[in-house]
Parts: C-alpha cells; structure tokens; sequence
C-alpha cells in the first residue's frame, strides 16, 4: 500500500508509488541501472515482459529477469503482455516477483489465473488495454491487488498519453469505493511531469514512468519528483 507520510491522526497523507520501467533502461549499463535504481526513492521496478503476439513487440524474459533479480533490491512489479501468461507463474514466483499482472484480454479464465497468482506466493494484478471498460472487472474486483490502467497502447514505450485515462482513473476509483476494494491503482504509459499529478488527483496510487526518468540526466530526481502526496 501507499506509505504514510503523517502522523497526524485527523489527516493520512501518503505518498504515490514509483516503478520505474526496466524497458526504458540503458541495457548496455544494466547494473549501473539498476544500482541507481537501488539508490533511489523508487518503490518497485517495473517490468514489462512482451512476446510479440498479444503485442507487436518482444521485450525481455527470465534470463534478463533473473539477472535483475539479483542486482535489484527493490520488488519486482511484472507485467505480462503475452498471451496465456498462467504458464508462467510459477517460473514468475520461483524468480522473487512481488507482484504479477496478467491482461483481462489475454486470460480466458481470469478468476483461476488470480487465484493461481495468489497460491503462487505473490500480488495479482489485472491490466486494462485503452479500449477495455473498468466495468469489465466487477466480477473479480474483490480478489485483486491492483488494476494496472494503461494509458498507451501496449507494445511500445515513448508513446503519447491518452487522455481518456484521466477519466477512465475516476471511474475506477469509484467502482473500488463502492466494493470496498483495497486494490491500488497503476497506470503505465506516458507518465512525466505534466501528466502524473493529473493523474494522482484523479485517483492513482502507482506511478510507472519509463522514458521520463531512465532518459533524463537526473533520473533520481525525476523519481523524487513523482512521489506525490495523496490525502
């Protein structure tokens, strides 16, 4: 969850989470990466994991997974973008993950492969590509520990925003208000300093920002920059 920042007991302030993506990364320097990631104010490492069928694009996989593991101390936020990612939860567990999305558009049983997740050890996490509605998920809302909204179409990074999200966000938020779901809120693609505080206004709990802090001069500054307050 969001950490505490007060101790106030009339007003909890917390702050928003950061997960750099690995994606943006310079893999020619991948341990100085990740040490300035271990360094920074960063909450999790996110990493996007593409085959290059559910999207037009391959990534990485468990050898570069297995590598960063052991340089990286900060949790691992994964991020399947692959076609029957229930294959991989054991491997994904066995490797350290804390947290396991899986696309509500790649899983044909969606409930079992939560729960899978779950009994694997780790966080289950449900994304939703632009197009796909929050409404989709109110028969599993309950049982998940985040809902990953991307603001890109998956595949690629340096996109632009969609600016839909914002209100996609609030919508979200108040179908979590209604369940009484703890589930946090991420959003990936196109997060920089102009988006980001929208989007924490509207409801976001985790920031993933990928272009935006690994290509900057100062990318431990750019972290710092996105741990907003929320109250």
């Amino acid at each position: 969850m969001p950490q505490l920042i007060a101790t106030n007991p009339e007003i909890v302030t917390m702050k928003t989470l950061v997960s750099p993506s690995l994606l943006a990364a310079d893999f020619t320097d991948l341990r100085g990466q990740m040490e300035m990631i271990n360094r920074s104010e960063a909450d999790w490492l996110h990493c996007d994991v593409m085959d290059g069928s559910f999207v037009p694009n391959i990534s990485f996989g468990f050898p570069v997974l297995q590598a960063v593991k052991r340089i990286c101390v900060k949790p691992l936020d994964v991020h399947y973008m692959i076609v029957n990612p229930e294959r991989y939860i054991e491997q994904t567990a066995q490797l350290g993950a804390m947290m396991m999305s899986v696309h509500y558009e790649a899983c044909t049983h969606l409930d079992r492969t939560i729960h899978e997740i779950h009994m694997a050890g780790m966080k289950a996490g449900v994304v939703l590509n632009p197009s796909t509605p929050v409404h989709l998920l109110q028969e599993v809302i309950e049982d998940v520990d985040m809902v990953l909204l991307m603001s890109v179409n998956p595949g690629f990074g340096g996109q632009h925003f969609i600016e839909n999200t914002i209100s996609k966000v609030q919508r979200l938020r108040a179908m979590l208000a209604n369940c009484g779901s703890s589930a946090l809120i991420e959003v990936d693609g196109g997060v920089n300093g102009e988006t980001a505080p929208r989007l924490v206004r509207a409801g976001v709990d985790v920031l993933v920002s990928g272009s935006y802090v690994f290509g900057d001069k100062d990318p431990l500054a750019r972290i710092r920059e996105l741990k907003y307050e929320k109250v």
